[in-house]
């Protein structure tokens, strides 16, 4: 059994030393399949490769790490998350794979405890007393329940689609005070990051990950960064604490060009070189997608483009604040703030983090959607004013000055252009299967590629997974035209 072991070693290190000696500008590298993109989707496609007896292939990352948008950064002597925090869909019917790896890596998390947010709204004047909002609070939950009946009725009467907004009409009131819309913001835009007027209601209306993985969230707030959890999921490329020592991970990698036929596809590389293989899968953000940074040779197709342009790349962005002392509500049931302003959206969430990170005095500010993309053109000095401005409307004019401000620019960084994908309203399912389906031997992947969980990182899990047995089934099979055809229309 040592020889067998040593003699595996042996084969593993000439074949890296191989791939490392030919990765040079003007090479060309060639293997059975090429992953576009390192995040939780391609990350889990590499492993449903590997385990259906292909490991010949290489995964191209434009950034320098793996994770894709589960990414955090250094703050104030500590590590916070940009991108994905929660890990939502916990406890339901089925298995929600990156609670799995989270307890794999004993990952800390804290529960979400979203019940009381009603009792935490202020405005211009202060803390708002809770038999003031308490009736504004009741319809907005029966509005709430309402909409979900009635998408449910929508998905299975197989009707038309309509927005949020829409299913809220025929409740008979739309959300238009302060205090209403930012309730309202809470139920969908701090969920989706885009409003109920552009949001499918067939398709959002129960979400399928509180519905079939379960209703709660957890915090995640573990100094080694979420992304540990994609260790175990990427095992095959022998990562550990954010280091992948497998030649077949090249990082810093940007892809310029894929030509693709029914024969293959050839990706070119801003460092000149380019790989060859049977298949490819594509896991880059859908707003990439509506860009140009990679050339597509031939074009895509009419069908696909209008596909992708179809969906929403929504802008979720946290503001993160130290301050040199708490001058915020804390213990159990103070974690989640509103701030109603009479202009929805303008720094409507904010979170604490007395629990996770003691002492500390941090808070966060959300905003998504169009004021995401306001804020991601101003310098972070702008940015600080407007927010010491909404805090002191909320605590006083005496709090003090944050010392320390940060947050992400999703938006403006051309690997991502935003957060997570949104379904719009009258998007059906044969444009999913659309967006899904392969031009030649070129597969599409990730978050938005998930029907049912589009938005999520397990969504890009299962994502990743099913695409690669898309491929499996291609290679193994030659089973690869995947194009999904419009039922016909039934009289």
């Amino acid at each position: 059994m040592a020889d067998g072991f040593v003699a595996c070693m042996f084969v593993f290190l000439v074949l890296a030393s191989t791939f490392l000696r030919r990765a040079a500008a003007g090479d060309v590298i060639t293997v059975d399949v090429i992953i576009i993109g390192a995040g939780a989707a391609g990350l889990s496609a590499g492993k449903t490769l590997s385990e259906g007896g292909i490991t010949d292939f290489v995964i191209l990352e434009a950034t320098e790490r793996i994770g894709g948008r589960i990414r955090n950064a250094e703050f104030a002597r500590l590590k916070v998350e940009l991108g994905a925090n929660w890990i939502e869909g916990v406890n339901g019917e089925k298995e929600n794979p990156v609670y799995t790896l989270a307890n794999e890596v004993n990952l800390k998390y804290s529960d979400a405890l979203y019940d009381n947010v009603s009792q935490n709204i202020y405005d211009h004047t202060g803390y708002l007393a809770p038999e003031l909002v308490t009736p504004v609070v009741e319809r907005a939950e029966h509005l709430f329940d309402f909409v979900e009946d009635l998408g449910t009725k929508f998905t299975n009467e197989n009707l038309d689609d309509i927005s949020v907004l829409t299913a809220q009409r025929f409740f008979g009131h739309v959300p238009s005070t302060a205090v209403e819309m930012v309730i309202d913001s809470w139920n969908y835009d701090f969920v989706s990051a885009e409003p109920p007027r552009v949001t499918s209601l067939r398709n959002s209306q129960p979400l399928a990950t509180d519905t079939f993985l379960g209703p709660d969230s957890y915090f995640v707030s573990d100094q080694r960064g979420y992304a540990t959890l994609l260790e175990p999921l990427a095992y095959y490329l022998n990562c550990k604490g954010g280091m992948c020592s497998d030649p077949r991970l090249r990082l810093n990698t940007a892809v310029t060009k894929i030509e693709y036929s029914t024969g293959g596809v050839t990706v070119h590389t801003e460092d000149e070189i380019r790989y060859r293989g049977k298949a490819a899968v594509l896991t880059v953000s859908i707003g990439v997608l509506q860009t140009d940074l990679i050339h597509f040779s031939p074009a895509l197709p009419f069908w696909k483009l209008s596909a992708i342009y179809q969906f929403n790349m929504a802008v979720y962005t946290k503001i993160f604040l130290k301050f040199p002392k708490r001058f915020w509500p804390t213990g159990p049931g103070t974690e989640y703030l509103l701030y109603a302003d009479v202009k929805r959206g303008y720094y409507p969430f904010w979170q604490h983090l007395d629990n996770e990170f003691p002492g500390e005095n941090i808070i966060f500010t959300t905003v998504t959607d169009d004021e995401s993309r306001r804020i991601e053109q101003m310098p972070d000095e702008e940015t600080l004013a407007e927010v010491m401005v909404v805090l002191r409307k909320m605590f006083g004019p005496d709090i003090p000055n944050a010392s320390h401000i940060l947050y992400p620019r999703w938006w403006q960084d051309k690997y991502f252009r935003g957060t997570f994908s949104n379904w719009p309203i009258g998007v059906s399912s044969y444009e999913y299967k659309q967006l899904q389906a392969p031009v030649g031997r070129l597969y599409f992947s990730g978050e938005h590629c998930s029907e049912q969980y589009n938005g999520y990182v397990h969504g890009a899990i299962f994502a990743g997974s099913e695409t690669a047995h898309a491929v499996l089934k291609c290679l193994h099979e030659d089973k690869c035209d995947t194009l999904y055809s419009r039922p016909k229309a039934t009289t």
